[in-house]
């Protein structure tokens, strides 16, 4: 029960299709570990904890959605970027990361697992930078209703500015911090919006337009992408996989 490092990266490109987005860094492979991968762990983000975890866990090889490198960041290689890869590069272990290609997967990404999630059908891409805003009917919840839901899906509390009290036809959702995507989600005909992160201003302009914003936590919404890809690549590649959730409050 193993593949190799090549046949993995194949099938998650062939899945994601990364060369298809213009992204914050790269995706697909970004350290490279042993050739035999016999264990896969997927996670949120390539932090010391989840690369200690999967050590221990035995894994060749991670998957990630936010990897170690970033456009415009420091290039050095001190500190903590240091730490991660001392301990991947001493452990031979590959690192493979997916981000935008991952959020807009129709079946697998993080936007398609949150709607499963919370219950939401009939949902599809339709707004935001690379249509990567989801949105569906809703009927029959007001916004304290919709604000206990996705509390108990995602076990966290919920940031909640209410709108006007408008009856909720149309949800809209997009995991992470994309907060800047609240007035794409109204042109787009949203009466909810439910993402990761609020910042200042999408306060304002939520009570200001009527429409509810609700923030469930960065990590808390993109818990779902990883472990679905890396759960269907290992079916099809017959290796073992293990999610491992390292809690983060944001």
């Amino acid at each position: 029960m193993s593949t190799d490092r090549h046949t993995l990266l194949q099938a998650c490109d062939a899945l994601l299709q990364p060369e298809r987005f213009k992204d914050y860094g790269p995706n697909g492979l970004q350290v490279e570990g042993r050739l035999q991968v016999r264990r896969l762990v997927s996670g949120v983000t390539a932090s010391l904890a989840l690369i200690e975890a999967a050590i221990a866990a035995g894994a060749d090889a991670i998957l990630v959605h936010h990897g170690l490198f970033w456009r415009g960041q420091d290039g050095r290689v001190t500190g903590w970027m240091k730490q991660r890869l001392q301990r991947l590069l001493a452990h031979d272990i590959s690192l493979l990361a997916y981000h935008l290609p991952l959020d807009a997967h129709p079946e697998w990404g993080n936007n398609a697992q949150l709607g499963r999630v919370l219950g939401f059908e009939g949902g599809a891409p339709c707004f935001g930078e690379q249509n990567l805003g989801w949105m569906a009917p809703l009927e029959g919840l007001d916004v304290p209703a919709l604000a206990q839901r996705v509390e108990a899906a995602l076990g966290r509390s919920v940031t909640s500015v209410p709108g006007d009290g408008r009856a909720l036809r149309r949800v809209a959702w997009c995991t992470g911090g994309a907060q800047g995507y609240f007035e794409a989600a109204i042109a787009a005909g949203a009466d909810a919006f439910i993402t990761g992160e609020i910042s200042e201003p999408q306060a304002h302009y939520a009570r200001e337009m009527g429409v509810a914003f609700l923030a469930a936590g960065h990590h808390a919404t993109e818990r779902y992408g990883a472990p679905a890809l890396a759960g269907e690549v290992a079916r099809q590649l017959g290796v073992p996989h293990e999610f491992i959730d390292i809690d983060n409050p944001a």
